[in-house]
């Protein structure tokens, strides 16, 4: 079983930490996987799309630009991310649909909730390097989260090598 804080003090020239600010929405409290990203404001149009796609495990990290006004992510979304295989999601944005996401066996982080939904009009960048808070999320990074944190690396900490 791994942890935040062992990940920390076993690598810790290999992760980067996600500041203290996502709070925990989702019903799977620790997840991880490989990085997919997205960058939008008040538009979940990319997101949609991505986790409508096999996610393999993957984990997708949205630059929502800080929105605290329109939610990124529902229950519905959420939904279909788990019968695609996706392990979570990490929004620099909101959420909505709280009471479900917390029953969902999916990870949901993000700044905070709000039960308006985004506008769709299809604005949205795939697969480029995001600023999460002040740290640097590219695809094919790998995300920790549990209840401690969110922590960042180049590679697989879990793999054995």
């Amino acid at each position: 079983m791994w942890n935040t804080p062992d990940l920390c003090d076993e690598y810790p020239d290999q992760v980067r930490v996600l500041a203290p600010m996502y709070h925990n929405y989702g019903g799977r409290k620790s997840f991880f996987g490989e990085v997919e990203t997205v960058k939008c404001f008040e538009d979940n149009s990319r997101v949609k799309e991505v986790l409508a796609t096999p996610g393999n495990g993957k984990v997708l990290v949205v630059d929502g630009g800080g929105s605290l006004r329109k939610a990124l992510i529902g229950d519905l979304i959420a939904a279909d991310a788990i019968k695609q295989g996706w392990a979570g999601i990490v929004i620099h944005g909101c959420c909505r649909d709280v009471h479900e996401l917390q029953v969902m066996d999916f990870g949901v982080r993000a700044l905070n909730a709000i039960p308006v939904k985004s506008t769709r009009k299809g604005v949205g960048e795939l697969g480029i390097a995001i600023d999460m808070g002040g740290v640097e999320v590219c695809p094919g990074m790998w995300l920790f989260a549990d209840e401690t944190g969110i922590v960042i690396s180049d590679r697989n900490l879990l793999e054995t090598s």
